[in-house]
């Protein structure tokens, strides 16, 4: 198996309006597949909206306060907004071990990486979806996983709070867990910006590279 290249990294800036990044990922892997175009870890952030997974439940669409789009990935409802760092990520797994399983770990194994270079102990919660750490006495839930695979192709991936309104998820329960509230690192007393997270980010990205490759050896 010919080893994949390092993927480009794109930081875009200003708010991305949905419809537009999912115009843009689907070009993006459809390029990917056909041998056109590097992979791509493109980091954005969107105006206040809600998404709907596959999985999403309408009766956890409390309040449409902001509009509503079907993602085509993943997951249930989730809130995006000014002050959350999205990354989408287009990946060839083909390239990567074929193994959707050990890719979804990877992603979240790399946030979680990322936000302890932060100072933020985070991590996964045994039959419950996101990114997750403490916060006083209970359990909050500061980044969410959503992802679609086609044919190989990655698309969507991770958000995680820096410093959105928290508020605004009042609209929805979010992954359809009522019972945990959401945190940002704003909230956890953390002094972070959308810049900081992306250099951490960066700085853990070859490790989750490396972990792609945990499927790698049945390949031929």
């Amino acid at each position: 198996m010919m080893s994949p290249s390092t993927p480009e990294w794109l930081v875009t800036a200003g708010l991305t309006p949905y419809p537009d990044a999912l115009s843009i990922m689907e070009q993006r892997a459809a390029a990917v597949l056909a041998g056109e175009a590097q992979e791509l870890v493109w980091l954005l952030e969107h105006p206040p909206l809600y998404t709907a997974g596959t999985s999403a439940d309408p009766s956890e669409l409390i309040t449409p306060r902001f509009p509503v789009f079907p993602a085509g990935r993943g997951g249930r409802y989730t809130y995006h907004g000014p002050g959350q760092r999205v990354g989408y990520l287009i990946m060839d797994l083909a390239r990567r071990g074929r193994d959707v399983r050990c890719y979804v770990h990877g992603l979240e194994g790399w946030v979680i990486a990322a936000l302890a270079r932060l100072g933020v102990e985070a991590f996964r919660a045994e039959g419950r979806v996101g990114i997750w750490t403490r916060m006083g006495g209970s359990e909050a839930k500061i980044g969410a996983i959503g992802v679609r695979v086609r044919r190989w192709i990655t698309m969507h991936g991770f958000a995680v709070n820096v410093a959105p309104d928290l508020s605004h998820f009042g609209g929805i329960i979010p992954c359809g867990l009522p019972d945990y509230p959401v945190t940002s690192l704003h909230s956890l007393g953390i002094a972070a910006d959308l810049a900081t997270l992306d250099a951490a980010l960066a700085f853990t990205f070859p490790a989750f590279l490396e972990t792609l490759s945990c499927a790698g050896e049945n390949e031929t």
